[in-house]
């Protein structure tokens, strides 16, 4: 993957707007969280070949920490923490990873399910 390029993704947000999409949606700290003297929560979430259209999508932020937002008819899906990106089998995937290259958050979308 490679560091957000903001007019390329937004780019490629615009092309599935108002198209039936896939989303793939995953955040997680998992086990890390306990390795800081049990003093973390372990929190996430997942969700995998959500059927979403949306009639506006942004990418805003800085490239320390982008957020995508896709607003649909029954309201909006956020992700933030996102600082790479790649274009893989027409499928755009989002992601943010911490230091030590584990990953945070997840975000992609397609027009074909995921497997």
């Amino acid at each position: 993957m490679k560091a957000i390029n903001k007019t390329e993704v937004q780019e490629m947000l615009d092309r599935f707007k108002g198209k039936e999409v896939y989303l793939h949606l995953e955040t997680t700290n998992g086990a890390y969280a306990s390795h800081f003297g049990n003093k973390g929560v372990n929190v996430g979430a997942y969700i995998r070949n959500a059927k979403l259209t949306y009639t506006e999508g942004k990418i805003e932020g800085t490239p320390e920490s982008y957020r995508i937002g896709l607003k649909s008819e029954l309201g909006w899906v956020y992700a933030e923490g996102l600082r790479e990106w790649e274009i893989f089998e027409q499928k755009l995937l989002v992601a943010g990873h911490d230091a030590e290259g584990r990953l945070m958050v997840a975000f992609q979308l397609s027009e074909t399910p995921f497997e």
